[in-house]
């Protein structure tokens, strides 16, 4: 019988892992992330969440992200104050570095959410 895997851990494929690194240690509130040659990872603090690894390539990003992540930072709330804590985050971490793309408005299905960049245009949603 296999084991059944307990822990995941994120990859990205980066020009600059440290600063990369640092702009999700910044926007997730994991730990200062540590490097090396080419590599760089922070974590959660209370292990809950995965690491991520930022390991450097050669090639750039050329085409949308198959694999993103969604920061969850208004998972209860709807209309106008979901999005004034949306927009409050995105506020934030543009300041990091990030870029806002769009807000994508609340239909009849989903709840409104925010499209982004990070500092190499890696695309994230805030939800």
């Amino acid at each position: 019988m296999l084991a059944m895997v307990r822990q995941v851990q994120v990859t990205f494929d980066c020009a600059e892992p440290e600063t990369v690194a640092r702009f999700w240690s910044e926007v997730l509130g994991y730990s200062t992330p540590s490097a090396a040659d080419g590599w760089a990872a922070c974590a959660d603090p209370d292990g809950v969440g995965p690491r991520l690894y930022f390991q450097r390539v050669p090639e750039g990003k050329v085409v949308k992200n198959r694999v993103h992540l969604d920061v969850r930072v208004a998972r209860e709330l709807v209309g106008a104050e979901r999005v004034a804590a949306l927009e409050a985050e995105c506020a934030r971490l543009v300041a990091l570095g990030g870029t806002r793309v769009e807000l994508l408005p609340a239909d009849e299905v989903n709840e409104s959410i925010i499209i982004m960049r990070d500092v190499e245009g890696n695309e994230f949603c805030l939800t």
